[in-house]
């Protein structure tokens, strides 16, 4: 809204629909990307539709399509090259999290000593993205790990029995996703991994393999946590293995 209001140079509830437009068509001269043109236009509709119940005003808006790229995905050997090249125990164990369990960096964080459940094998998300709980997978070498991290760190003094299962430096606190972050930078560059590697690149690997592995995609979008199957089916395009499996027309036919 401030951005509209500098641009049209009067109080901003004094514009009509054709100024709407007007400031969508600037937006796309200065090379805005659509994903911020949309942001912008979510502000503007809350503004007038809400706040000044005048939604003729923002009934010709349209969102601007925002074009869809498929992510980088690490294969099996690359990120099992990335973990082991984490040099601090912590961040080596919460790397494994990422991938072992496709958790999200902000739900690897946001672990609690409580939420390993070493007995069912599954990790307890608590309020992940949506607000929802949900469990993780925990397979036996993850497990391992986080007790090597548990021991090493209760042997510090760095994690309290009920708190967080990764905290900073102050044990109250969890660590930021800006210094998990950093830590796989640190490893994709030790591991000469030339990819754009981020902690969400380790979540799509999970989804991945575990596709090529031919796990059921309805039981792949429960463990992601998705609410949409849509958003799920992303991987089929990722899945390069099960593609080289694929007999091309191009290729003769076997005699019968």
């Amino acid at each position: 809204m401030r951005d509209f209001t500098v641009w049209f140079g009067r109080s901003p509830d004094r514009a009509a629909p054709e100024d709407l437009r007007l400031f969508q068509l600037h937006l796309v001269d200065k090379g805005v990307s659509p994903i911020s043109i949309n942001a912008m236009q979510s502000g503007l509709r809350f503004f007038f539709d809400i706040t000044l119940n005048r939604p003729e005003v923002t009934a010709h808006m349209r969102h601007v399509r925002v074009a869809q790229r498929l992510p980088v995905v690490l294969s099996r050997e690359e990120a099992t090259r990335l973990i082991e090249a984490t040099r601090n125990i912590k961040y080596r164990a919460a790397l494994s999290v990422a991938y072992g369990a496709g958790l999200r960096a902000s739900e690897v964080i946001g672990l609690k000593v409580s939420d390993v459940d070493s007995k069912r094998h599954v990790l307890r998300i608590e309020q992940g993205k949506g607000h929802k709980d949900r469990y993780a997978l925990l397979p036996p070498i993850l497990l391992k790990r986080l007790r090597g991290w548990w021991r090493h760190a209760r042997a510090e003094g760095k994690v309290l029995p009920d708190g967080w299962l990764f905290p900073g430096l102050d044990p109250m606190q969890p660590m930021s996703t800006r210094q998990l972050n950093r830590a796989v930078h640190e490893a994709a560059m030790a591991a000469h991994i030339d990819k754009r590697v981020s902690m969400h690149s380790l979540r799509h690997a999970f989804a991945t393999h575990l596709l090529e592995q031919k796990e059921d995609i309805r039981t792949i979008q429960v463990l992601l946590g998705h609410k949409k199957l849509e958003t799920t089916a992303l991987y089929t395009h990722l899945a390069t293995a099960t593609l080289a499996q694929v007999t091309s027309p191009l290729e003769p036919t076997r005699p019968t």
